[in-house]
C-alpha cells in the first residue's frame, strides 16, 4: 500500500511530481522514489511513497523499472502466487518477491488484457520507454483512489486530491455542484469531484496517454454487468456457496510479511472475518472502540464492546479496546484535511483512531468488514424500503395520523435520546414514496424541497442534477429485483463515494493499510447470484451471509441486533461542538459567501436543541463542509496537515 503520484507532458513536471510525491509522505514512510524519462516533446515523471508490506526489501521498491517499462503502484494483489506461476511458465524470470513485479510482467504479456484478470485493490500508473504512452488504471470496485487533472495535453495525477491542490499552487476551483451533492448524501460520488478541473478514474477502467497528445480511454470491469450475470446465476439456480466465497477471499487478504489485524466491532460482518482470520493466523490482534459512558447513554447506543470480547475470547484473539473520547475541536479540521473531500460520517475518526493504536503496536495491515451491508443488504434502509412497500397498502388516513403522531414526539430530552423515535421519524419521511425516490430518501440527508431550501437560489437547477444522477445510475441495470436493485445502487455510489473512499483517507493518515476482504471480485460476483429474498428474510437482513456464519460463530453474534461503527454525534453536538456550530451558522464562511442560507441552518440548530427533530449529523456535515471550504478557497494549496 502506499502513495502514488506523476506527472505527463506538464510543465514544471519533475517540480510538480516532488511536491505530488511530498504531499503523500503519510501513505508511504518506508521510502521515496523519483523516476524521469522523454515523453515525446514532453517528459514523463513517476513518483511513489512506500509502505513495505510484501517483499520489504529493495526488490520491491518503485517506481519500478524493467526492461523499458516503469511502474508506480498502489494496492495489493491477492491471486498474485496464481499469476506469478503463470509467467514464471511462460519463461519470466523474477528478481522479488513483490507482487509490483508480477503486475508489471502481467502488463508485459498481455497489456490492458491483464486488468480483468487482477483480482485485488489498485490504482498504478505504467510507462513503457519505447512508445511514450503511459496508462493509469483502477481497480475494479474503487477500494483504491486515483486522482488527475488533465490541462491541454498534460497530465498530473495522485492517489489524493489534496497533493493535485498543492501542486497547482491552490488555485482548483471549487465545483459547486459537487458540494450540493455532498449536503445531499454527506458525501461526494465517486463520479464527481471536489475541484472543477479535476477528476477520479472511474473504477474498473484505464486511461491512455499517448506521445501526440491524444488520449484513450477504456472499461475493463462494470458492476452491472456482473450484477446482470447473477441474476441469470439465480435464475438457472447456480446459487454460490457464500461462506466458501468469503473463506477464500478472507484467507487471501491475510497475504503479508508483515503483522494483520482486525476491525472487531462484535457486529456479524467483523466477527465473521476475525474468526476466520484467526484460523489461520492463531493469536491474531484485533482492535475494537468503545464510547465515554455519558455519551454512549445520551446517544443510546448498543454495547457492542460486550460482544467484541465475546468473539475475541472465544477464539483466541489478541482484542485491544481504544475509548473513542477524543478532542473533536481538533481532531475534526484534521480529518478535513485527511479525507480530502468533505465527507460527513464521523466513522472516519474512529478508523483513523484505531488505526493510530495499531500502527503504535507496530501493526501495519487491517482486515476491515466494510461491503458486506452493501452487498448482502444489511442495512437498516434495505429492511425498511421493502416495510415501505407494504405500509404503501395502509389506508391513507391511517397513515396520515401515524404520521401526525409520530412527528409530535421528540427524539431526545435533555439527557438522553430516542433512537427508536429517530427511526420512525426517518422511515415515515420516506414510506410513501415511489421506489427509487424512497430509495435515495432513505440514506439522504434532505429531501428535495429541504435541499433547496438550504442552498443558495442559484443553485436549483444543480440540485435537479444531483437527483437526477442518482435516478440514473439506480435505473442502469436490468434487474427485476428490488432487493439487489439497491444492493447495486450503493455497490455503485455509497461504497466507493462514503466507505471505501473514508476508510482509505483515514487509515492511509495513519500509515495503515486496510483491507477489505468483503469488496473483492469473487465475492461480488456471489453476492449477486443470491436472489434478493435469500438476502432479506422476514426481518433479518444479511440472511444469506448469516447461515454462512453460524458454521463459525455462535448465534448469539450471528443474530444480534445490528450495531453502529459510528460516534455519538447528538453528545457531541450538546456539549464539545456546541459552540462552534453557532460560529459557523453565524458567521461561517459558507453563510458569508451566500453557498448556505443563514435562517435555514438556525432552524436546523434550534430544532436540534429543542430535540423535535435529530439534525446532529447534518450539522456535522456542515462543519465539515465549513472547515474543508475555508481551506479549498484560502490559496494555500492545501500543502500542510492542520496542527492539530
Amino acid at each position: 500500500m502506499c502513495g502514488i503520484a506523476g506527472t505527463y507532458r506538464w510543465p514544471d513536471g519533475k517540480v510538480v511530481t516532488d511536491r505530488l510525491t511530498d504531499t503523500l509522505a503519510h501513505r508511504g514512510p518506508d521510502g521515496a522514489g523519483r523516476y524521469s524519462h522523454a515523453a515525446g516533446d514532453g517528459e514523463v515523471h513517476l513518483g511513489h511513497r512506500r509502505l513495505a508490506i510484501v517483499d520489504l526489501s529493495e526488490t520491491g521498491a518503485q517506481p519500478m523499472v524493467s526492461d523499458g517499462l516503469v511502474l508506480t503502484y498502489n494496492g495489493e494483489l491477492y491471486n498474485a502466487p496464481e499469476l506469478r506461476a503463470e509467467l514464471t511458465a511462460a519463461g519470466v524470470r523474477f528478481r522479488g518477491t513483490s507482487d509490483t513485479e508480477v503486475l508489471l510482467e502481467a502488463w508485459r504479456r498481455w497489456g490492458t488484457d491483464c486488468l480483468p484478470r487482477l483480482r485485488g485493490m489498485f490504482a498504478f500508473g505504467i510507462f513503457d520507454e519505447r512508445t511514450g504512452e503511459l496508462v493509469l488504471a483502477r481497480d475494479q470496485l474503487g477500494i483504491k483512489p486515483l486522482f488527475l487533472l488533465r490541462r491541454g495535453e498534460g497530465v498530473v495525477f495522485a492517489s489524493e486530491l489534496k497533493a493535485l491542490s498543492a501542486a497547482t499552487g491552490g488555485k482548483l476551483e471549487v465545483d459547486h455542484a459537487a458540494l450540493v451533492a455532498s449536503l445531499l448524501y454527506y458525501w461526494v460520488p465517486d463520479s464527481r469531484c471536489a475541484f472543477r478541473e479535476a477528476e477520479k478514474l472511474p473504477p474498473g477502467s484505464w486511461l491512455r496517454c499517448r506521445p501526440d497528445g491524444r488520449t484513450e480511454r477504456g472499461r475493463f470491469w462494470h458492476l452491472r454487468d456482473v450484477a446482470s450475470e447473477g441474476r441469470e446465476r439465480a435464475l438457472a439456480g447456480d446459487l454460490p456457496d457464500v461462506a466458501a466465497v468469503v473463506e477464500e477471499s478472507t484467507r487471501r487478504h491475510l497475504l503479508a510479511d508483515v503483522p494483520v489485524a482486525t476491525f472487531l466491532s462484535g457486529g456479524l460482518d467483523s466477527s465473521y472475518l476475525t474468526a476466520l482470520a484467526a484460523r489461520d493466523r492463531p493469536g491474531i490482534s484485533a482492535y475494537t472502540i468503545g464510547f465515554r459512558a455519558e455519551d454512549a447513554k445520551f446517544e443510546a447506543m448498543p454495547d457492542d464492546l460486550r460482544y467484541a470480547r465475546q468473539v475475541a475470547a472465544r477464539f483466541g484473539v489478541d482484542l485491544h479496546e481504544i475509548e473513542i473520547a477524543p478532542n473533536v475541536l481538533d481532531l475534526l479540521p484534521e480529518m478535513t484535511y485527511h479525507l480530502d473531500e468533505p465527507i460527513g460520517d464521523p466513522a472516519a475518526i474512529n478508523t483513523y483512531l484505531i488505526c493510530s493504536a495499531a500502527r503504535e503496536a507496530g501493526v501495519k495491515v487491517m482486515l476491515s468488514g466494510m461491503g458486506a451491508d452493501e452487498l448482502f443488504a444489511g442495512y437498516r434502509k434495505h429492511l425498511a424500503n421493502l416495510i415501505a412497500l407494504r405500509y404503501q397498502r395502509v389506508p391513507r388516513p391511517l397513515r396520515r395520523g401515524l404520521y401526525a403522531a409520530v412527528d409530535r414526539l421528540p427524539v431526545a430530552s435533555a439527557r438522553r435520546g430516542y433512537r427508536s423515535v429517530r427511526f420512525a421519524k426517518r422511515f415515515l419521511s420516506f414510506a410513501d414514496l415511489p421506489e427509487e425516490t424512497a430509495f435515495r430518501r432513505s440514506y439522504t440527508m434532505y429531501d428535495q424541497e429541504e435541499l433547496l431550501g438550504l442552498v443558495d437560489p442559484d443553485l436549483a437547477g444543480t440540485v435537479d442534477d444531483v437527483l437526477t444522477e442518482h435516478a440514473d445510475v439506480y435505473a442502469d441495470n436490468d434487474l427485476d429485483d428490488f432487493v439487489n436493485r439497491m444492493c447495486l445502487g450503493d455497490a455503485r455510489m455509497f461504497l466507493p463515494g462514503l466507505n471505501l473512499a473514508y476508510t482509505d483517507r483515514s487509515s492511509m493518515a495513519a500509515s495503515t493499510e486496510v483491507r477489505v476482504p468483503y469488496v473483492d471480485v469473487e465475492v461480488v460476483r456471489a453476492a449477486f447470484a443470491v436472489p434478493g429474498n435469500r438476502k432479506i428474510v422476514g426481518r433479518q437482513g444479511k440472511a444469506v451471509l448469516k447461515e454462512a456464519a453460524t458454521s463459525v460463530l455462535p448465534r448469539e453474534i450471528v443474530y444480534r441486533p445490528k450495531g453502529l461503527f459510528s460516534a455519538p454525534l447528538r453528545a457531541w453536538m450538546s456539549r464539545d461542538l456546541a459552540p462552534l456550530v453557532r460560529e459557523v451558522v453565524n458567521d461561517g464562511v459558507l453563510v458569508n459567501s451566500g453557498l448556505l442560507r443563514r435562517d435555514a441552518l438556525a432552524r436546523m440548530v434550534a430544532e436540534d436543541a429543542a430535540g423535535q427533530r435529530d439534525f446532529s449529523k447534518h450539522l456535522w456535515h456542515v462543519l465539515t463542509l465549513e472547515y474543508w471550504y475555508r481551506d479549498a478557497t484560502s490559496g494555500t494549496g492545501r500543502s500542510a496537515r492542520p496542527a492539530a
